[in-house]
Formats: structure tokens, sequence, C-alpha cells
């Protein structure tokens, strides 16, 4: 029998200003799940790192241009797998394409996805109808 814990949508205007709002909700929601005491930190961190550069994506390249626009993350607990996705109604992109970053040099971008790749245990990304689905996993248990 699958057990769901958790089922919670946010939806935030096209803004940057509220990263920081998104990443508390990830940290909190990470410190309250049922994981062993020594992991819920680090948990919490990747959780905050991998949504805030999502959505700082999902941001940056959905429709910029319009800031009434808005961002939808949904968070999913279930049997002890974590899943949050991240939907916007930008352009697209390949994330089979997209390089392993360069870090000799000191870009301000283009490191985000390698990053989310690295805190959790799978990252997928797809269009619909309606927009674009980051998904990211993590097994919490």
């Amino acid at each position: 029998m699958c057990e769901t814990i958790v089922n919670l949508d946010i939806v935030v205007p096209n803004q940057t200003k509220y990263l920081r709002f998104v990443g508390a909700i990830a940290e909190q929601l990470a410190k309250e799940l049922d994981v062993p005491e020594e992991t819920r930190d680090t948990l919490a961190f990747h959780l905050n790192l991998a949504l805030t550069e999502a959505v700082a994506n999902a941001i940056q390249y959905s429709s910029a241009a319009n800031s009434a626009d808005s961002v939808r993350i949904s968070f999913s607990v279930k049997d002890a797998n974590l899943s949050v996705r991240v939907f916007d109604h930008g352009g697209g992109f390949d994330l089979a394409a997209l390089p392993t970053p360069e870090f000799d040099e000191l870009r301000e971008r283009g490191r985000g996805i390698f990053f989310i790749r690295s805190v959790m245990d799978s990252v997928q990304y797809h269009k619909t109808d309606s927009g674009n689905v980051l998904e990211m996993r993590k097994k919490i248990a």
C-alpha cells in the first residue's frame, strides 16, 4: 500500500524576489520529514538549493518579460520518495543536451542544472500542453 505523507502545491509570481521564500518552504519541509536526524540538515540544504535553482531558471526563461506570469511548485512525499515538480510557461530546453559546466571559468550562470543533478537522485524535464515540467526526485529513507 502506498502512503502519501505530503502533497503541497504553491504558486509564486514570476519574480526572483520570491526565491528565498521558495527555498525556505523547501528547507522547512525537509526538516519536518521523518528522516534520520543526522541527514535532515543535508536534505534541507539540498532541497533548498535544487528548488531555488529550478525556480530561478523557470523565472529567467519563462515569459521573462511578463512578471504577471507564475511558477507552480508541487511537492509530494510518498513511500519515502520525495518528488518536487516545477511548472513554467517558457520556451523549454533539452535537458540531455546540457553540457557539464566549465568550473575553471568564473561565470555567474550555467551551473544550476548541474547542481540540481548533483543533489537529487533523478531529474527529468518534459513539455506538456500547458507548459514545461522539471521533476526532481530524492529517496528520503
